[in-house]
């Protein structure tokens, strides 16, 4: 790669991704609104992939993926059909008034696929009592999120240390909302007064919904799963954080996938707004929509999507992430390609500055997990990815990564 302008970096790495945002509208994966919300609550990005391409224009990307087409002979490169049809049909985005979305001025207008406000998800089972399996950062968050919307909580870990952590982290936590203003010492001791902490899950027999927040380990979530139907009342939703392991095993693992669903969150879980909605090919209707519900309710946007490998935003981030390591493999330094992101798309860190926060060895997991399930190969991992997970550089948590951080 002879030009490293900050705009052909952009365009190596953003273009893909944003055609790949295309592709999974075009299969009906999920809808416009939860593709952009998904990238702009789960990463923090100023826009999601579909407005970018409106304000872009929709042709002016289909150049440019053409052209890098030709290039590389990549499918991930070749416009996706759908692109092409907008475009015949001079749907070209913003300054068409027409793209994925309808415009009047600068101002998005409700057309033919916008959701009715009629149209927003209830709940079709009661939720007054909800369990959550785990004491780690990610279920201790979720703890929080429900104890803190209101509602009774009963969380399960394997000793009376792991339960006092919990609750100990929780406290730290609304000690410096109490701090910060944002909250008072009554609806702290409310919130705590909400919580039970547990060492057996025969105390999630009553629940309403049970969110599961253990390992990455498909094993250990089966017999844990096998063990919800056991205990757990009939009509109980029984919900799984994963973010890459499949639903459909899990719902399978019990005598009623049809109340089987995901709920992945993001962590931060008492932060980040975002919580993907995952359903397997038996869940309910009125899970679902429960589901869905539960989650504004705790002041979360939910989207929803099927089980498939890296759900949204997986699926749309990783890819890039391991572009940005191809693109480093020709020469192009780290921080350039750091610093022209930051630049020309305005997200909020670069991609190495990412790949160190997430993980290079779950950066390296999820990206095989996606090669494994699309057989794309422009999604094989990247030989720099593979080599610095066998260094050990794992990113900040072992201090170093692809930068140094001693």
């Amino acid at each position: 790669m002879t030009d490293t302008s900050a705009t052909q970096i952009h365009d190596t790495l953003v273009l893909p991704y944003l055609n790949h945002a295309v592709r999974m509208f075009e299969q009906s994966y999920a809808s416009r609104g939860d593709i952009d919300n998904a990238m702009r609550f789960g990463c923090g990005y100023p826009r999601g992939p579909l407005t970018t391409l409106d304000e872009i224009g929709l042709d002016v990307v289909r150049d440019g993926l053409a052209a890098r087409y030709a290039e590389t002979g990549d499918n991930l490169h070749k416009p996706a059909d759908l692109l092409e049809k907008l475009v015949a049909e001079g749907r070209t985005g913003k300054a068409a008034g027409r793209g994925f979305y309808t415009y009047e001025g600068d101002a998005v207008v409700a057309d033919d696929e916008t959701p009715s406000a009629d149209d927003q998800p209830q709940l079709k089972h009661e939720i007054a009592k909800v369990g959550v399996v785990g004491t780690g950062t990610m279920a201790s968050g979720i703890v929080q999120v429900f104890a803190q919307a209101g509602y009774d909580v009963v969380f399960v870990g394997r000793g009376e240390d792991k339960i006092a952590g919990v609750t100990a982290g929780i406290t730290k936590g609304l000690d410096k909302l109490i701090e910060r203003g944002k909250s008072d010492e009554e609806t702290k001791a409310a919130v705590l007064g909400r919580l039970t902490g547990a060492t057996s899950r025969e105390a999630l027999a009553d629940v309403d919904i049970v969110v599961e927040a253990i390992a990455e380990d498909l094993d250990l979530k089966l017999e844990l799963f096998r063990d919800f139907d056991r205990i757990i009342k009939q009509g109980a939703i029984l919900a799984t954080t994963t973010s890459s392991l499949p639903i459909t095993q899990l719902a399978d693992a019990t005598s009623r996938p049809e109340s089987v669903i995901g709920m992945h969150f993001f962590n931060p879980a008492t932060v980040m707004k975002l919580v993907e909605v995952v359903t397997g090919p038996s869940t309910s209707a009125e899970v679902n929509e429960t589901t869905l519900a539960l989650c504004a309710k705790v002041g979360k946007v939910a989207v929803s999507c099927a089980d498939r490998s890296g759900f949204i935003v997986n699926c749309l981030l990783f890819p890039y992430l391991n572009d940005a390591v191809l693109l480093s493999e020709t020469g192009v330094e780290l921080d350039v390609i750091n610093d022209a992101i930051k630049a020309e798309a305005g997200f909020p860190m670069g991609p190495f500055q990412l790949l160190d926060v997430v993980g290079n060895d779950v950066s390296l997991a999820i990206q095989k997990e996606l090669y494994a399930e699309f057989k794309e190969p422009g999604f094989a991992p990247a030989a720099t990815l593979e080599k610095v997970v066998a260094d050990g550089h794992l990113g900040r948590k072992t201090k170093r990564g692809f930068h140094d951080y001693s």
